[in-house]
């Protein structure tokens, strides 16, 4: 059996506390057929574990028919990506494979920049991930925010719609309030 070639990661600690990341999971052999309204719920429960559990945020994930896209950023200094993209892919890959699907072996990532992490290119690296759609020819020019694979997670906020007009707005304070209290709110 030959050894399988991993991507390189950077030092853990550019994966720690406040770090925001692309990540990119690919289905195996781009295999389609696994998107669904079912399979979405399923993300989402996962994926708000993993949020959970690991003191980070989604601001904006796409699924799309052969892979997909999430930001993640981290709000606690005990924030840690890499055993989070550990737990989600485990938990699922776990699902995917229960109808027949699996995800390649390793997550590609991409940790943003300090330059990245300033609001007006976040932004537009975030609006990178919601027009996948659009490029992709799912949807129409200018009409990504249509496609119905396409959201957000913070734990705790269910209600957060990523292309709801005040999104944004509401997303600063609630990362503010959740870097100085944590997820823990008390009376």
């Amino acid at each position: 059996m030959s050894k399988r070639d991993h991507l390189r990661r950077l030092p853990r600690g550019h994966y720690q506390a406040d770090a925001m990341v692309h990540w990119t999971l690919t289905v195996l052999e781009r295999r389609q057929g696994w998107l669904s309204s079912v399979f979405l719920f399923r993300f989402r429960e996962l994926l708000t574990h993993s949020m959970f559990r690991f003191g980070l945020a989604c601001p904006i994930f796409c699924l799309m028919p052969d892979h997909l896209h999430m930001i993640w950023m981290g709000f606690c200094n005990g924030s840690d990506q890499l055993n989070a993209m550990k737990h989600f892919r485990t938990h699922c890959n776990h699902s995917l494979q229960r109808i027949g699907y699996e995800l390649q072996d390793q997550a590609h990532d991409h940790v943003l920049t300090e330059d990245e992490r300033r609001e007006a290119e976040f932004l537009n690296v975030c609006e990178y991930v919601a027009r996948n759609p659009e490029r992709a020819g799912l949807v129409e020019r200018d009409r990504f925010a249509s496609y119905g694979f396409t959201g957000c997670l913070v734990p705790g906020y269910p209600s957060l719609r990523p292309f709801d007009p005040d999104y944004w707005d509401q997303f600063d304070k609630i990362i503010a309030f959740l870097r100085i209290n944590g997820l823990m709110r008390t009376p």
